[in-house]
């Protein structure tokens, strides 16, 4: 056991835990002043769900002994067996509890994620039900895929850093799904819906971008080259990616918003995750720039082409960047970065490429279909979307008896 890899891993733990509270804020200001709260409420309540799930049953399921390359076995059921000694398979320098910590904080953002899609409408029982069922039945198995020792996307050959497939294709494309089924928001496209709160945005992207060097770097498990590589790369997709949107809104509206740019710089941060510790910087600032971009048209262009009321852009930033990142690293990846990963397309192996997006499609079709069938499975016992009067009230003072600002009209 190294303490230096320890300690660094442990901070890479709560800098990714302080991405959810982050991603609370960068969500919560972008709803207006009468769903504030519940929007807040939705990444506070998966930090506690999630963490306890994680304890009780998450953490088997996903990393958990192989089961036929599908899903974990249940012998760490409540974290049995996981204690101090380190785990050779996963992480040979820290201890195994500190593992399992660092992966529990992407098991809590991820359905944290989803939320941006259904702001301004859903039930809150609901939608708690929603996050277990999801985390059991999608990124858990999801996870074992793609990370856990025996599991067949991971034997295929996929790569994916720190959570490409497994945060951000996931919860992208399940929150897609969440919105097509609840339906646009009353109002939608007749009244104002503009952002009530920009400052409260912009510093939760800060938040975000700053906890995404625990979640990119954190993943190389230890306080080593490969960590301060995957940093640099994460900063340097951020960027380009906040300057793509910027050119590419000013060339298509004519002016360069602050919103814009600090969500362009989340859209590269997404990009780059599943590539972060297999490209170079050259790559990731080429990939932050495509990143930027394509999510922009998907924001700006198609959602209002294709009407689906994907709320805070959930599927935008996420679904869009995760497939893009996740296909990037099929063509960029070297081994000369990672010598545990694999060639792309542009080192001579077109064979990764084709093998990421098996990967991607995989993932995605996974997603959709069990996204569905657990909504549907909901709306059997109980109402996903709150009532007209509710939605017309604010969700605040009828989900949760509380007002954000009550001495301010």
């Amino acid at each position: 056991m190294d303490t230096g890899d320890t300690s660094f891993v442990l901070i890479s733990t709560a800098l990714v835990f302080l991405m959810t509270p982050g991603l609370a804020l960068f969500y919560g200001g972008m709803v207006r002043k009468k769903n504030v709260l519940s929007t807040l409420m939705h990444s506070w309540i998966v930090l506690g769900i999630m963490s306890l799930q994680w304890i009780l049953v998450g953490y088997t399921l996903a990393f958990g002994p192989d089961y036929h390359g599908i899903i974990g076995s249940l012998n760490w059921l409540g974290l049995s067996g996981v204690g101090v000694a380190p785990n050779p398979d996963y992480a040979a320098t820290i201890p195994a509890i500190v593992f399992m910590a660092f992966q529990m904080m992407f098991a809590v953002i991820t359905p944290a994620l989803i939320s941006g899609s259904i702001a301004e409408r859903m039930r809150f029982p609901a939608f708690i039900v929603f996050v277990l069922l999801w985390a059991t039945f999608v990124y858990d198995p999801l996870a074992h895929w793609i990370w856990g020792v025996g599991g067949f996307l991971r034997n295929l050959g996929a790569l994916d850093f720190a959570g490409g497939n497994v945060v951000h294709i996931s919860s992208g494309y399940s929150a897609l799904i969440v919105a097509i089924i609840l339906g646009k928001r009353k109002g939608l496209g007749k009244e104002s819906m503009a952002p009530h709160h920009i400052p409260m945005t912009i510093l939760g992207a800060g938040l975000l971008w700053f906890g995404w060097f625990g979640f990119n770097a954190g993943s190389a498990l230890g306080a080593n080259g490969l960590a301060a590589m995957a940093f640099v790369n994460t900063n340097t997709a951020a960027a380009a990616a906040a300057i793509a949107w910027a050119i590419v809104e000013r060339l298509h509206r004519g002016k360069s918003t602050v919103l814009g740019t600090a969500s362009g710089a989340v859209a590269g941060l997404v990009a780059i995750t599943p590539g972060a510790g297999f490209v170079t910087p050259l790559s990731s600032i080429f990939i932050g720039l495509v990143g930027g971009t394509i999510c922009y048209f998907t924001i700006s262009v198609m959602k209002a082409k294709f009407g689906y009321d994907d709320a805070l852009d959930a599927f935008g930033c996420h679904g869009i960047g995760g497939t893009w990142g996740a296909l990037a690293t099929g063509i960029f990846a070297t081994k000369a970065i990672n010598p545990a990963g694999a060639d792309g397309l542009f080192y001579g192996n077109a064979s990764l490429l084709g093998i990421q997006a098996e990967s991607v499609v995989i993932t995605i079709v996974f997603a959709v279909v069990a996204t569905f069938i657990i909504l549907k499975v909901i709306s059997l016992v109980m109402k996903l979307r709150v009532s007209e009067e509710q939605e017309a009230n604010g969700l605040d003072l009828s989900l949760h008896g509380e007002e954000a600002y009550p001495y301010f009209i």
